[in-house]
């Protein structure tokens, strides 16, 4: 969840809102007991509120705080929080700002816990250590400040509030400069140690270097380790957390590595690193649309049209957000595959155009049909040849056989979400989504262009570079159904599946309150509301949408 300004590529991201917030199914028993919240039988979105800053890049994370009804929003322009009176959700008001000049260079996320407030502040430069600051939710008093590792992108608290994490990207300025610092990657666990109106944090940072020694062994399952001169700590990049339930473990996306790890909180330790895999784009509805000039037949120049179907490469799934969820006493863990390229920093650059990179054809060994020259059909412009792929597959692998044929076509993202078993055995893809977010926004019409950038609306300017684009991704429970809320960063929308059945998840509706180039345009933060702490009774969804600077209250309308 890269809080990039915007003159860099927009992250998170972020963003970053996929943290399990869910009304939970009471129990019965006692008289004194509430009665079990009622199953819906449908879902709708409905747009009903919203703030406008006026400011590009302006909304990116947001937390809310029930008792003082107040909605605190990452303004990623400034670097700032801007607070909200959500008292009235159809019409927000802002009460404040809250800014960390004095103690860093910006605020990067937002999270809040009964009345207290938690601010992960990047350091100005980045690369040095970040902190955490704390607010009271109502006099927006700082109450403390503590140091955690390099570059603190999300933050979150466990879900009885006693301990703090943030996921400490720890991003390098440069590679191979005389300059150039890689930061470590690495986890802050801090306990708050709340009394009253008063907290005395403590940090234990959690740090991957146990893992250095293990470089070879972690390529080989997977783990991609890239960086130019950089140890597994260094490489390794802690994008977004979700916790269990009781707080005792911790799932972190490790982004640009296409892994995940498992922290113990309790002990401050990773346990254990687990590589994703690929997705196989050439399988039956696991398909995309690769190109912005694919209105012709194996040419390089044509017009752009909406083309889904199954190409044979693969997809890194390089998940931002995650959330977590238990259904039939195991745990699942739901993540978006927005898919990242490690090409913002001077000195080293992954994403190449599968035409440039192929010049000297396909591996006929590994692609059916291949010629082994630059003529070989898939690298025509209107078939493979824009879509843009990875040169460094994992750490020395340029992708390419020894005759510079290109063997691995490996893909940003996988245009997805995806629900995997987090069991004692590691962890286990049970469902994707497939080419579904890209076949159910090609009938948008009027609403945006299929493939849309979140800065422009033009037809299928997206199909080369990560399609739509997932980014951030929330649960919540209803009776006895979990749903699933995905934004489409660059699209824009919502997209809701109802994953009570984490092997069956299935589509349930999706709401875009884009208007072509106008309106609220690339969503990088949720967040659930409760009914039970909504200001208006009705469980809403926050949508940060960091392109047009806006803040969306939607309400989640269920039918009985």
């Amino acid at each position: 969840m890269k809080t990039k300004r915007f003159s860099s590529s927009v992250f998170t991201a972020l963003t970053f809102a996929a943290v399990l917030s869910v009304g939970t199914l009471s129990a019965c028993g006692s008289n004194d007991d509430p009665p079990p919240e009622a199953t819906p039988a449908s879902l709708s979105l409905k747009k009903i509120g919203g703030f406008e800053t006026g400011t590009l890049a302006a909304s990116e994370i947001t937390a809310f705080d029930a008792d003082s009804r107040r909605l605190f929003v990452v303004n990623g322009a400034l670097g700032t929080v801007d607070v909200l009176d959500l008292s009235k959700p159809e019409a927000p008001v802002k009460l404040a700002t809250i800014t960390i000049s004095d103690i860093g260079g910006a605020a990067n996320s937002v999270a809040v816990h009964e009345g207290l407030v938690a601010l992960a502040v990047e350091a100005n430069p980045k690369t040095s250590l970040g902190k955490v600051a704390f607010y009271d939710a109502r006099t927006l008093a700082r109450l403390a400040v503590v140091t955690v590792g390099a570059q603190p992108d999300m933050i979150v608290f466990t879900p009885d509030g006693r301990e703090v994490l943030t996921a400490n990207e720890g991003e390098p300025n440069s590679y191979g400069a005389a300059d150039s610092v890689d930061p470590e990657g690495s986890i802050s666990i801090v306990t708050v140690n709340r009394s009253g109106a008063s907290v005395s944090p403590t940090v234990a940072t959690v740090d991957f270097r146990a893992f250095n020694s293990q470089a070879d062994a972690l390529r080989a399952a997977g783990v991609r380790l890239y960086g130019p001169g950089a140890s597994v700590a260094q490489d390794l990049e802690p994008e977004y957390i979700t916790i269990s339930d009781d707080g005792k473990t911790a799932w972190v996306t490790l982004q640009e590595n296409n892994a995940i790890a498992t922290v113990d909180i309790a002990a401050a330790k990773v346990t254990a690193i687990h590589p994703l895999g690929l997705k196989d784009h050439l399988l039956a509805g696991a398909g995309l649309d690769p190109s912005d000039e694919d209105g012709g037949t194996n040419t390089n120049s044509g017009t752009p049209t909406i083309k889904i179907g199954p190409w044979p490469l693969k997809g890194m799934y390089l998940p931002d957000a995650i959330a977590s969820y238990t259904a039939g006493g195991k745990r699942y863990l739901v993540t978006a595959n927005e898919g990242d390229a490690r090409a913002d920093w001077p000195g080293f650059n992954e994403e190449t155009r599968v035409r440039a990179h192929c010049d000297k054809g396909l591996d006929p060994a590994v692609f059916t049909g291949a010629t082994g020259t630059a003529a070989d059909p898939l690298l025509f412009d209107s078939n493979l040849g824009r879509l843009r792929i990875t040169n460094a597959p994992n750490g020395g692998d340029n992708g390419k056989n020894a005759a510079g044929q290109c063997n691995k076509l490996w893909a940003f993202g996988a245009r997805s979400f995806t629900i995997w078993e987090a069991g004692a055995g590691g962890v286990t893809r049970v469902f994707d989504s497939g080419d579904d977010f890209e076949k159910r926004t090609q009938a948008l019409g009027a609403i945006a262009n299929f493939n849309a950038g979140h800065d422009n609306n033009t037809l299928d300017s997206r199909s080369p570079n990560k399609g739509p684009e997932p980014e951030s991704v929330t649960l919540a429970r209803f009776g006895t159904r979990t749903f699933a809320f995905i934004g489409l960063e660059r699209i824009g929308g919502v997209m809701v599946y109802d994953v009570t059945d984490p092997a069956r998840a299935s589509y349930v509706t999706y709401l875009n309150t884009r208007t072509g180039a106008t309106g609220d345009r690339g969503p990088e933060g949720l967040t659930f509301i409760a009914a039970s702490q909504s200001p208006n009774g009705k469980p809403l969804l926050i949508v940060a949408n960091e392109i047009s600077g806006s803040t969306a209250v939607l309400q989640i309308d269920l039918a009985y």
